[in-house]
């Protein structure tokens, strides 16, 4: 009878590995949350949730969230759904409103480890969005001592808007880059070495002065705004803070006191932002906030609805961590691509 049992036991084990075979793993990383984990694989949370709820109960937590460093199953993708994990053609962006845009941005913008971008879904298909790193060119921006090294504003800015150029762009949203470095790409090393060849989209110089460049800038984005006349359009502008080198601060959220469609948009990357926090640090209280900020250059003379994001102080210790590790770079652009979801799912 025991041998009976034994054999019994020993096959339902062997059942349920051979199962679990069956399945895609995947390890989660700092700023994922289930559903960018989802979509970043191929699935979508429509289709795929309850399932990969059901697979992975064991390793949620009580709010059916991720932890990092667990290995978790992915559900198999539909048919629908794999034939959308396609890579993005090279030479021209999705259509928005019967407007033929211009081309995608190219492959090699982001290097050779993460180009070409593939199209896992068209979760943002008609969505444009303009996305501008803070100074470049001569202006490296602030800067931040990091033991013997230097760290500029400009290259990190630039890295986590790149980073969030490619989630964009795998779920089918038409992107444009305002400043775009012709060989950086995307950039895994924690000091990022500076340089000053970017150049103002489409390949435009950096003017030394700081108002030649937002003006350069802005009417590049003006420019295209009108091209898009009809589609659901944001601009993004993101930069990092030069503080007291003592002072830890949050990520904060400006818009444009008229701009009813600017508070929104910040309002939804923020709540996201809050959450992640709350599941990533529960003992520290997030302090960022949405607040208007009208006297912006970009803020106040964008057509398009326009957020201007501070990611963090560089010259303190603590927030430099939020820098150069590459998976929190990639932790923000993921945050702030999950608010612009939810702001433009919920339009």
């Amino acid at each position: 009878m025991r041998s009976v049992t034994l054999f019994v036991l020993l096959f339902l084990i062997s059942t349920l590995a051979f199962s679990q075979s069956k399945y895609r793993r995947v390890v989660a990383k700092r700023g994922d949350g289930v559903n960018t984990l989802l979509y970043h694989n191929g699935l979508t949370p429509s289709r795929h949730l309850r399932q990969f709820q059901q697979l992975n109960r064991a390793n949620l937590t009580k709010r059916n969230g991720l932890i990092i460093g667990r290995t978790y199953l992915l559900p198999r993708p539909t048919p629908r759904a794999t034939s959308s994990a396609r890579t993005a053609p090279a030479t021209r962006a999705a259509t928005s409103h019967g407007i033929s845009t211009t081309p995608m941005l190219p492959a090699k913008l982001f290097g050779p480890t993460y180009g070409p971008v593939p199209v896992r879904d068209r979760a943002l298909r008609g969505a444009v969005y303009y996305l501008s790193p803070g100074h470049a060119g001569p202006d490296p921006g602030a800067i931040g001592q990091y033991g013997t090294y230097k760290l500029a504003e400009d290259e990190y800015a630039y890295d986590v808007t790149i980073r969030l150029a490619r989630v964009l762009m795998e779920h089918g949203a038409t992107v444009y880059m305002m400043v775009q470095d012709p060989n950086d790409g995307i950039r895994d090393e924690s000091v990022l070495k500076m340089d000053y060849d970017e150049l103002t989209y489409p390949q435009q110089r950096i003017p030394l002065s700081q108002l030649g460049r937002l003006r350069q800038r802005m009417t590049q984005v003006n420019q295209l705004y009108a091209r898009h006349k009809g589609a659901y359009q944001r601009l993004l502008s993101l930069h990092v803070d030069s503080r007291s080198a003592g002072q830890n601060i949050d990520v904060f959220f400006y818009h444009h006191q008229n701009s009813q469609a600017g508070l929104r948009l910040a309002k939804n990357i923020h709540k996201v932002f809050t959450a992640r926090y709350k599941r990533a640090q529960p003992t520290r209280p997030y302090s960022g906030n949405v607040s208007i900020r009208s006297s912006l250059y970009e803020v106040r003379t964008s057509h398009a609805p326009a957020v201007f994001m501070e990611l963090g102080n560089i010259r303190n210790s603590k927030d430099q961590r939020r820098f150069v590790v590459a998976d929190n770079r990639q932790a923000l652009a993921n945050w702030i691509y999950e608010g612009l979801l939810a702001d433009y799912t919920g339009r």
